[in-house]
C-alpha cells in the first residue's frame, strides 16, 4: 500500500520516542483486514452452537465476551443476522463498550453510535434494565443506527439525531457512564477502506483534533461525578489519542484513568500509563486507541431535576384504552410468567403518543425539543375503527421477544437451512401447516431465533416482515 509521506514520517518519529517497536508496522498495511463477529449475549445462551451453526472455527477475541474472529463477512442473507443473533463488527472496534462495561440500571450514553456496533454492546451490557441514549449526529448513519439496535432487541434505547452541544444543554450531570468513539483521521482504517487514504490526504488529523476538543467538553457536562468515560479512536495520530486525553486531563483534573491489566493482548501506551492501543504489527486488530476514565470530582454543580426523570404522564381515556389493546395482543402472544412481566414494564413505562405505543424507561419529556430518532421500545400503534382499537404490531417488537417465553402455538419455528426462511425474508406467503392456530399472529423464528411476525390466512401465512428489510 502507497501510504502518505506525512502519515510514515510521523508514525516514525512516534516510534523512536515510544518503548513500542514499529517493527512489522508498515508491512502491516499490506495484509488483509481482520473480521470478526460478536455474538449477541441477549439471545444466545451457547456460543459454541452458534459458531458450529454458522461454520466458524472458535477463536476468540480476547479483549471482548463474545467476539470471534472470522475469515468471511456475512453475506446480509444469513437469516441468523437478520435474526439479531450476532453483529459483524472489526476485532479492534469490540473493546471500547467492554471497557466501559456498563451495568443493569445505569443511564448510559454513546455520543457517537453510527453504525452501532458499540451501542448494541452497550444495550446487550444493560439486559434492559436502566437507560441507553444512542446519538448519531448524521441523519442517514443514524437511520443504520436504528435498524442494528432494533435487530439486536434492544429494548430500553432511545436513538438521537443531535448535536452534543444540544444534548449537553439537556442532560447536565445526568449519565453514569459515556462512549465517545471520536470521529477521527481514521488511519487503522487505511488497509480495510481504499477510500480512507484519500480522506486523510484532504482533511487530515487538523480538522479531526478540533472536532474531538469540542466532543469532550460537552461529554464532560453531562457525566456525573463518579460517573465513567471511555474515549477512543480508530487512529494512530497521537494529537487525537495521548495528548488529546493529556490536554483533557489538565483542563479537567477531577478525572482519573482507569487501567485494563486484564487485557494482555492490548498494549498500554508508554506516553499515556493506563491508556490502550491495539496495534495491527502486535495485536489482531486493525488498530485503535482507548482510554478509559472516571470522573471522581468537579467544580460544576449539576443543575438536572432527577425528580423530572422519573416523572410519568397522566393517564386519560385514550391512554387506558390503547394501553388495553396492547395488553391483549401480548396476552395472547405470551406464557403466563412472561406476560406478566411485561405488564409490569407496561405499567411503569408506557407512552402513547399520536396513535403510537412506546415503553420509555424514563420520563419521555426529557428528550422533548430534540431529534428522535427512536423513543424507548415501539411494541406497534393502534388502529381506531368505528367500535374498537385495533393493537397493529411492529417488527422490533418480534425481534425483542425471548423464544422461550412465546405461547408454542404462537411461533413457527424453522430450521437454518429451511428454504422457507429466505422466502419469508423476501416478503413472500409462506406455507405453515405446522400451526396449531387457526387465526390471529405468529412469530417466524430461526431455530430459537424470533425472526418477526406474520398473520394466519389458513394453512399459510401473511408475510409481515418489514418491507425496508426484505431481501432482494
Amino acid at each position: 500500500m502507497n501510504l502518505p509521506i506525512v502519515f510514515e514520517n510521523r508514525m516514525k518519529d512516534y516510534f523512536k520516542s515510544s518503548d513500542v517497536t514499529s517493527e512489522g508496522f508498515f508491512e502491516s498495511f499490506d495484509k488483509e483486514p481482520l473480521k470478526g463477529i460478536r455474538i449477541n449475549r441477549m439471545k444466545v445462551s451457547s456460543f459454541d452452537d452458534v459458531l458450529s451453526s454458522l461454520d466458524i472455527t472458535k477463536d476468540p477475541v480476547t479483549w471482548c465476551d463474545g467476539g470471534f474472529y472470522t475469515t468471511s463477512e456475512s453475506s446480509g442473507k444469513d437469516p441468523y443476522y437478520h435474526a439479531g443473533v450476532y453483529y459483524p463488527q472489526e476485532p479492534s472496534a469490540m473493546l471500547p463498550a467492554q471497557v466501559l462495561s456498563a451495568k443493569p440500571g445505569d443511564m448510559v450514553l454513546d455520543l457517537c453510535a453510527a453504525p452501532g456496533g458499540k451501542a448494541c454492546r452497550l444495550g446487550e451490557d444493560l439486559k434492559g434494565e436502566g437507560l441507553l441514549v444512542a446519538n448519531e449526529i448524521n441523519e442517514d448513519r443514524a437511520k443504520a443506527l436504528l435498524r442494528n439496535i432494533e435487530r439486536t432487541g434492544i429494548t430500553n434505547a432511545v436513538i438521537l439525531n443531535e448535536t452534543p452541544e444540544h444534548l449537553c444543554e439537556r442532560f447536565d450531570a445526568f449519565f453514569d457512564k459515556i462512549l465517545v468513539d471520536a470521529p477521527c483521521s481514521g488511519e487503522g482504517m487505511f488497509r480495510r477502506d481504499p477510500f480512507a487514504v484519500k480522506s486523510w490526504e484532504k482533511f487530515g488529523p487538523e480538522v479531526c483534533i478540533e472536532m474531538q476538543k469540542g466532543i469532550l467538553e460537552c461529554t464532560d457536562k453531562m457525566l456525573k461525578v463518579g460517573g465513567e468515560l471511555v474515549y477512543s479512536t480508530c487512529t494512530f495520530c497521537e494529537g487525537e489519542d495521548e495528548d488529546m486525553i493529556r490536554d483533557f486531563m489538565e483542563k479537567h483534573p477531577g478525572y482519573e484513568i482507569i487501567p485494563h491489566p486484564e487485557l494482555s493482548d492490548v498494549t498500554v501506551c508508554d506516553k499515556l500509563p493506563g491508556a490502550m492501543r491495539i496495534w495491527p504489527h502486535l495485536s489482531r486488530g486493525d488498530g485503535h486507541f482507548c482510554v478509559h476514565l472516571r470522573k471522581v470530582s468537579s467544580d460544576h454543580e449539576s443543575r438536572f431535576d432527577y425528580t423530572f426523570a422519573t416523572r410519568k404522564r397522566t393517564d386519560n381515556y385514550s391512554f387506558n384504552k390503547s394501553r388495553e389493546a396492547l395488553l391483549s395482543f401480548m396476552k395472547d402472544i405470551l406464557k403466563d410468567d412472561a406476560f406478566k412481566a411485561f405488564k409490569g414494564r407496561c405499567d411503569q413505562q408506557f407512552v402513547f403518543h399520536k396513535n403510537k405505543i412506546h415503553l420509555v424507561p424514563v420520563n419521555e419529556h426529557l428528550f422533548d425539543r430534540l431529534k428522535v430518532v427512536k423513543m424507548g421500545h415501539f411494541p406497534g400503534e393502534i388502529k381506531e375503527t368505528f367500535d374498537k382499537r385495533i393493537f397493529l404490531p411492529s417488527h422490533c417488537l418480534a425481534i425483542s421477544l425471548v423464544f422461550d417465553e412465546i405461547k408454542d402455538d404462537r411461533k413457527l419455528v424453522l430450521k437454518r437451512d429451511d428454504e422457507r426462511l429466505m422466502k419469508y425474508l423476501k416478503g413472500e406467503t409462506i406455507d405453515a401447516n405446522e400451526i396449531k392456530a387457526s387465526k390471529g399472529y405468529v412469530v417466524v423464528c430461526v431455530d430459537s431465533y424470533p425472526l418477526g411476525f406474520a398473520k394466519i390466512q389458513g394453512s399459510s401465512l401473511k408475510n409481515l416482515y418489514p418491507k425496508a428489510w426484505r431481501l432482494v
